[in-house]
């Protein structure tokens, strides 16, 4: 009698879990405390910005780690832990940069690419530096001008952008370096200057340019807001003087955040969704008029962290036809160098990996949104939107193309091999007030946030993420998208 009444105690305990609706299991493991215990102790001070290659970024780390081993996630299968181990350098930037064009100093200007040298003598203005004003130039030791970006896209980013393409002309003509202008206002130059007058953070195996050599190509930005150094280069050629010294390195390590849960299906656990975000940020920079130093990160990306512990908890407890792979990233912020170096080196094959479910954030302006950077160029797009429905918000797409925000997280890594790859983010209709507010400022606290709305929003993720991973179509790229010829080439399609 005993034994029936346990038998059906059971049985009865069974049904009852396997009769939850979707909704009711997102429910129960995504509730407002412990999304604001993650992220206030990610965005916490003590922390000082999680910058990669810091000891405070290796505590975050261990946090992460911890958190995925206390909910029963699966440890990094090559390692036998959370991590994965990466090797970088820290180069510092030279101690000795002087450049000077007729009797003007300049003073507002960056270290691009460091090189080694000393010259005196005539620039070459070639313009916007296009394919067509390099055309046909000998420029072997000599320094080139250009103006930032292109013909109606001379914004910084833009400049940016395209300084690689510039950089290889450049180098391909012989030029001992290049200096090109770039207008961007106050706020817009202190940007630039918090990045390159650091000392960054590269990638060991990859290839630092010039760093203690004599004869590579420096590349140096001048703030040039107005266009006046244009013009006057455009009117002729001027004497310049540049003295600039090299650059040093030193070695740095810092980690990935990896975990698993193997899929229920017996086919289709063959398959992975990745569920990732960065948890580094930028660190201490420039104070603001508070004098605040710290950049908390709380949005960048605490918040994106927390989605995919979020999704981790849930899937812990009840996991999907699809098999999991968290990533938390590294160096993020340094150039994308944590996916950079995982799709280079991954712990399970590519070719399994059919979903990467990436949240990465700036702010917020709108918290009747989900914004999904990338919604409409995969076949996903329908479980996304219809979770994000369940808890109240719209699923709408990229707001503001003109930013490259698909191509500015580490979702791109992932795509450029062929993985269809969009990016989660809080509600924004436009990327500005509200967002660049806080984005990269030291007001990002943790403590300025509508955890309401937060609430709704890791919910709505996790609910998506439970839908693709359950769905018997496999995901992809929707027609004629940019990387669907990647994506049949992984796949064999």
């Amino acid at each position: 009698m005993k034994k029936s009444i346990v038998y059906l105690l059971v049985l009865f305990c069974f049904v009852s879990v396997h009769a939850q609706t979707e909704k009711e299991k997102v429910v129960e493991t995504v509730n407002k405390n412990t999304i604001q215990g993650h992220i206030y102790f990610l965005a916490d001070d003590l922390l000082k910005g999680r910058e990669t290659g810091t000891d405070e970024n290796k505590i975050a780390a261990s946090y992460l780690a911890n958190t995925l081993r206390s909910y029963g996630v699966k440890p990094n299968p090559l390692t036998g832990d959370y991590y994965q181990k990466i090797e970088l350098r820290k180069v510092n930037p030279p101690k000795r940069v002087n450049l000077t064009w007729g009797d003007t100093e300049i003073k507002r200007k960056v270290v691009v690419e460091a090189s080694k040298m000393s010259f005196t003598g005539d620039a070459v203005y070639l313009g916007y530096g296009t394919e067509e004003d390099f055309a046909g130039k000998n420029l072997t030791k000599k320094i080139v001008i250009v103006k930032g970006g292109a013909p109606g896209k001379d914004d910084a980013r833009s400049a940016f952008r395209m300084r690689k393409a510039k950089s290889e002309r450049a180098k391909a003509a012989g030029a001992l370096a290049v200096v090109e202008l770039v207008q961007a206002n106050k706020e817009t130059w202190g940007f630039i200057q918090h990045n390159f007058d650091q000392p960054r953070i590269e990638l060991s195996e990859g290839k630092i340019s010039n760093i203690g050599k004599v004869g590579g190509l420096g590349y140096l930005w001048v703030q040039d807001e107005y266009g006046a150094y244009a013009n006057d280069f455009k009117a002729g050629n001027k004497q310049i003087k540049l003295r600039m010294g090299g650059a040093s390195s030193t070695p740095v390590t810092t980690n990935n955040v990896i975990g698993v849960i193997e899929g229920t299906d017996p086919q289709l656990k063959n398959e992975y969704i990745i569920y990732s975000a960065h948890y580094d940020h930028v660190g201490i920079g420039d104070p603001d008029k508070t004098g605040d130093r710290i950049y908390n990160g709380a949005r960048d990306n605490a918040v994106g962290t927390t989605t995919v512990l979020s999704m981790a908890q849930n899937l812990a407890k009840y996991p999907t036809k699809r098999s999991a792979l968290f990533i938390l990233f590294t160096g993020e912020e340094k150039g994308l160098l944590g996916s950079k170096y995982y799709v280079e080196n991954p712990v399970i094959p590519l070719n399994q990996m059919v979903y990467c479910f990436n949240s990465d954030n700036g702010g917020y302006n709108d918290t009747s949104l989900a914004t999904i950077v990338g919604l409409n160029r995969t076949t996903a797009a329908s479980n996304i939107t219809s979770a994000a429905k369940v808890f109240e918000l719209t699923a709408i797409d990229d707001p503001a193309p003109e930013q490259g925000l698909f191509d500015r997280s580490d979702n791109v890594n992932f795509a450029a091999k062929g993985i269809p790859a969009p990016t989660f983010s809080m509600g924004f209709t436009s990327f500005d007030g509200e967002v660049t507010k806080y984005y990269h400022r030291p007001g990002d606290h943790a403590d300025n946030m509508d955890y309401d709305y937060l609430e709704k929003f890791f919910r709505a993720y996790v609910m998506a993420g439970r839908n693709i991973a359950n769905d018997p179509e496999t995901p992809f790229w929707t027609k004629g998208d940019k990387y669907e010829m990647a994506g049949k080439k992984l796949y064999r399609k």
